[in-house]
């Protein structure tokens, strides 16, 4: 497909996604909306670290809880412009993972990735412990809450994080986060300053990372500040990125709408926690048998169809 029709499709997609609330006005709907644009920029972030760096990030909740946080304070205790609050949200999240980045990413392999599991784990129990208490809006913006501009937001942020991730797969940076992906002492070999390149890709995954945290924020009307830090916003994103396409542009984008799709479903038909074991499942059968996800799906199928070499962008 040549790059208009690509501009083409993509600006068609972006306008009916801003005619959304006006086609749609039911709760439930808008709801499905805002969560797939949330999940899509949690999963986007996960996937410049974890898809194109090939560090597998399993603390990604420390930074979503981070932002979050920052930003509902910021907001509604401090007292500044919701914009602003957002913004550091992502900043705080940022300054937090480039605290902690130098010494982790002196780990590697199966190290690196149980070293940010238990960070995120920590920071649930101390969260869990020392503010107990739900933080509750107040009576005033509860009163005037309206999932509509929270939609609108989760929309703008999800288009810069995809945006960003168009960028970074097109550009010197990207070069360097693929060739750390493929060989790390291969790339350090031929000049590649890894520790820089892996820091520049955490400072931007936890940056957006930290702006759906803060769309969060923004969003719920109460939460504890322990939940914020739970493995699930981890692991949602882990299973969207892998569903859709590890390593792609589009592979978080169909991911996430399947995965919200499928999860709104199964919670509907299946009791308990079980829709839960199902993705564990769906998770495994994809790693296995298509590890290229749905984004590898999609092409071999219009290959067929078309009977060409057709290739998805990545």
């Amino acid at each position: 497909m040549s790059n208009w029709k690509h501009l083409s499709v993509s600006g068609g997609i972006i306008v009916l996604l801003i005619l959304v609330p006006l086609i749609f006005t039911r709760t439930d709907i808008l709801t499905f909306f805002f969560l797939t644009l949330l999940y899509i920029t949690l999963s986007q972030s996960w996937n410049i670290l974890g898809g194109y760096t090939g560090q597998i990030n399993l603390g990604h909740a420390a930074f979503f809880g981070a932002g979050a946080l920052a930003a509902r304070y910021i907001w509604l205790h401090f007292g500044l412009p919701l914009p602003l609050a957002i913004l550091g949200g992502g900043l705080a999240a940022t300054i937090f993972a480039m605290i902690i980045g130098f010494p982790a990413f002196r780990l590697r392999g199966i190290y690196f990735v149980i070293g940010t599991l238990v960070l995120a784990e920590i920071l649930r129990l101390v969260f869990y412990t020392i503010l107990p208490r739900a933080d509750v809006m107040p009576m005033r913006l509860l009163g005037a809450y309206s999932l509509i501009p929270r939609y609108y937001l989760s929309l703008l942020i999800a288009l810069l994080t995809v945006a960003a991730v168009y960028w970074i797969s097109r550009s010197r940076l990207g070069l360097g986060l693929m060739s750390i992906r493929e060989d790390e002492d291969a790339a350090e070999a031929s000049g590649v300053d890894t520790q820089r390149y892996k820091l520049l890709a955490f400072a931007i995954s936890t940056f957006l990372t930290g702006l759906a945290g803060g769309i969060y924020a923004y969003y719920s009307a109460a939460f504890r500040a322990g939940g914020l830090f739970e493995p699930v916003w981890t692991f949602d994103a882990v299973i969207i990125v892998f569903v859709g396409g590890v390593g792609t542009i589009l592979g978080p984008v169909i991911g996430s709408v399947f995965f919200v799709l499928l999860k709104q479903f199964l919670s509907l038909y299946l009791p308990g926690g079980i829709h839960v074991a199902v993705f564990g499942v769906l998770f495994i059968i994809v790693v296995l048998f298509l590890p290229g996800g749905l984004v590898e799906l999609i092409t071999r199928f219009r290959k067929r169809t078309s009977g060409g070499s057709i290739q998805i962008d990545s």
